[in-house]
């Protein structure tokens, strides 16, 4: 029986009622986007539709999951928020400390003393509060929450970005901060701006050594990093029929990449497979009898221009593979134009290392297309001629693809098995050599490829693919070669071209596992105690952020003006910086160390105004709050592109920083500065960028009248004694202006919950 049955049934049951309150109170046929958001708002359907883009909106999601980077702050959050047990089904997953080095075994066991402290707290805080809890070994909570969790029609929110990867059995799945987990752990409303819709029409089937991989590779290129913003996108067609549930779980983890919401598919045939497959066939049963609502209506996908805000449509039968990057998702070549744009570009063309698993690719159809294309290896005498990793993405995909030989395959290509966790894909990868910074390319069939952020090496080209593609490219050595048109000479100096790769959407043997790695939590957790010491560097208690005290914020100082890409890594940087993420103090002490100073365009160098001298960011920034001056942070465009990690919305907020003034943010940051009661605030006029100097002293002349939809305007002091006043926007609600002047949305949940 799956897990929350019941929850699941109730869900299903109300579901017909709903979906045709919705159709008559909008009079039109409805999306499957729209189906799901209704169906879950917290209030009553209004008397005229949520305004696409504009309106925020309550909803009720059906559970939670966070990872144990992000659990951390989360759970820590939660102890303060008053409550004996979470409110809906929620999970803890022990994927992100485990440091890839010399073998799964090895860097498991390793990681089990180094993280003992983390790890007991999770699991005891986790079995107090109700909260199921995946141990260390079981595998990516992406992967975990597809096998076990994920059903069609339902919405969840997760502590990672990635969540957004259960879309691929039709969900709606979306990436917040802890503080919005916390919300709902808590039983409170969670809200979000409701989207704009993106529909992505495919046709006919992929062939060949296409892989569902790229199309998400190719939407990436259309799209870009911030073309998703705001926006879920639903993804149909005959050719979205034809892609397996763990295919579109590929497609619709990646849609982060793009800065969407999320992504989803209709309820089809290959997502009750995997149901039955992965030992749901009451949830499979549950959705067939309410399917015809798990998917959009009719009409919609006949004429989809009329229904979604944009339509993009993808032939597969012509899809190319491709390779993103480098350092960026979003840069995407067809594998036919990599050599070209490789030599124009400078771009190292001998591949160091392929990597493939992680949450966006470690299923058993991934893997064992992979292994077809590494079993050529040994069958046509070729020697790989770069490094190989595997990092499963869970133990039960890892013990099925041993048992059913595919892990030998691999070993006898030279390829290096990881643990069942992330490894590599957020920085932890103690790869060897990367501290000499030599310029080196590397490909991996992860979701993410900015600088630094396989192995802290900031000249490591990495290259997003395909697993058999990357495979491919491994065994080549060469990122220009084409597995399509070229061939390879092998070691009895033959020319031999690979075959193209063939594998099973699931295990025809079926899955199987000794032990998932899983830890229900107890019936009732009133006598465990969580213990947390004082004398810890990785756990710290939370202490309340300070309430506004209802005056305008005057002669701040600028901390940094960013220049450029600041994503969540150059803001808070994963990699060695994990093992402090339940330590708010200590881990601010990496607060914007890899964003681009504009004035100097060095990292982590900027100037202390107090004292005329250049130092590291972090130490500035301490150096303020000892003085009790406020500062502010400026930044480029997509500010906070990436993970969902709060911590870098609250690391500026513990730290004294004050407010963020930006071009543009990614949705998720957004959220997260407004839950710590940060001022989020984007530039009415982006030009007003380039007024902004390196010794300017800001002063906000009517932050005592903030009110939704009023911008703000802010005095920009020059040390010549000239002024500028600049306007900031801002998307402030009545509900999130409580937060900021309540000091953050915690301290609104723990009042109202006295």
């Amino acid at each position: 029986m799956a897990f929350d049955i019941e929850m699941i049934k109730k869900v299903y049951n109300e579901l017909p009622g709903k979906v045709e309150k919705t159709r008559q109170m909008l009079n039109k046929p409805l999306t499957l986007t729209e189906k799901i958001l209704y169906a879950h708002l917290s209030d009553n359907l209004p008397g005229t539709p949520h305004e696409r883009g504009a309106s925020y909106v309550n909803f009720n999601p059906d559970r939670v999951a966070m990872q144990d980077a992000t659990a951390q702050m989360a759970l820590l959050q939660f102890m303060q928020a008053g409550k004996t047990r979470v409110a809906v089904p929620s999970t803890a997953h022990a994927d992100h400390l485990i440091q890839a080095q010399v073998g799964a075994d090895k860097d498991l066991a390793t990681a089990e003393v180094t993280n003992k402290e983390v790890y007991d707290f999770l699991s005891s805080v986790s079995n107090k509060y109700g909260i199921g809890f995946w141990k260390p070994g079981a595998g990516i909570i992406h992967q975990v929450v597809l096998e076990n969790y994920a059903f069609p029609g339902g919405m969840m929110i997760g502590t990672d970005s990635h969540t957004v990867n259960a879309g691929g059995l039709g969900m709606v799945a979306i990436g917040v901060g802890g503080a919005d987990a916390v919300d709902v752990m808590a039983g409170m409303p969670w809200e979000l701006k409701f989207p704009k819709l993106i529909g992505v029409k495919l046709t006919g089937q992929l062939n060949g050594w296409a892989a569902p991989k790229d199309i998400i590779l190719k939407v990436a290129g259309l799209l870009t990093v911030k073309g998703g913003t705001g926006c879920i996108v639903e993804y149909f067609g005959d050719g979205a029929k034809s892609i397996s549930c763990t295919g579109k779980g590929t497609i619709c983890n990646m849609g982060a990449e793009i800065g969407a919401t999320t992504s989803t598919f209709g309820y089809d045939a290959s997502m009750a497979r995997y149901l039955e497959a992965t030992g749901r066939a009451d949830v499979a049963a549950a959705a067939n009898e309410v399917k015809e609502h798990l998917t959009a209506d009719a009409e919609v996908y006949a004429n989809p221009e009329k229904y979604f805000d944009q339509v993009i449509e993808i032939d597969l039968n012509t899809l190319e593979p491709h390779l993103n990057g480098p350092f960026t998702p979003d840069k995407a070549t067809p594998i036919s134009k990599m050599r070209e744009e490789a030599e124009k570009n400078g771009w190292p063309l001998k591949v160091e290392v392929g990597l493939i698993g992680s949450c966006t690719n470690s299923s058993y159809e991934d893997i064992s297309r992979a292994a077809s294309v590494a079993k050529q290896a040994a069958e046509k005498n070729l020697k790989a001629a770069g490094e190989f990793k595997i990092t499963p993405g869970s133990e039960q995909v890892r013990y099925t693809i041993e048992r059913d030989g595919l892990i030998d395959t691999f070993n006898q290509m030279g390829g290096e098995v990881y643990a069942n966790a992330c490894g590599p894909c957020i920085g932890m990868w103690a790869r060897v050599g990367a501290e000499k910074q030599e310029k080196n390319t590397i490909v991996h069939s992860f979701n993410r490829n900015f600088a630094k952020r396989a192995d802290g090496n900031p000249n490591t080209y990495a290259f997003v693919g395909s697993p058999e593609l990357v495979t491919a490219l491994a065994i080549a050595g060469d990122l220009g070669f084409n597995p399509i048109t070229d061939t390879l000479k092998n070691e009895k100096g033959e020319e031999v071209k690979l075959d193209e790769p063939t594998g099973h959407e699931l295990p025809p043997k079926g899955f199987d596992v000794k032990d998932a790695g899983y830890q229900a939590p107890a019936e009732d957790g009133s006598d465990i105690e969580v213990v947390v010491s004082p004398e810890s560097d990785r756990l710290q208690l939370l202490t309340p952020f300070t309430p506004w005290d209802g005056k305008n914020i005057t002669g701040a100082r600028l901390l940094i003006k960013a220049k450029g890409k600041c994503t969540t890594d150059h803001i808070s940087m994963a990699g060695p910086w994990l093992k402090f993420r339940g330590h708010l103090d200590n881990i601010s002490n990496n607060m914007l160390i890899g964003a681009v100073n504009f004035f100097n365009e060095e990292t982590n160098n900027v100037k202390n105004q107090l004292t005329g001298e250049y130092g590291e960011v972090p130490a500035t920034q301490r150096a303020y709050k000892a003085e009790g001056i406020p500062t502010i942070v400026v930044g480029d465009h997509n500010y906070g592109e990436g993970s969902s990690r709060e911590h870098a919305a609250m690391e500026p907020r513990h730290m004294g920083v004050r407010a963020v003034l930006v071009k543009s943010f990614a949705r998720i940051h957004e959220t997260n500065l407004k839950k710590q009661g940060m001022l989020g605030l984007t530039f009415a006029n982006e030009a007003d960028y380039d007024k902004i100097m390196e010794d300017d002293t800001f002063n906000f002349l009517d932050l005592d009248a903030f009110a939704p939809g009023k911008p703000l305007q802010i005095e920009l002091v020059h040390t010549d004694g000239s002024k500028d006043v600049i306007t900031a926007n801002h998307s402030y609600n009545e509900q999130q202006i409580a937060w900021f002047k309540a000091g953050s949305a915690l301290n609104l949940i723990k009042e109202q919950n006295k």
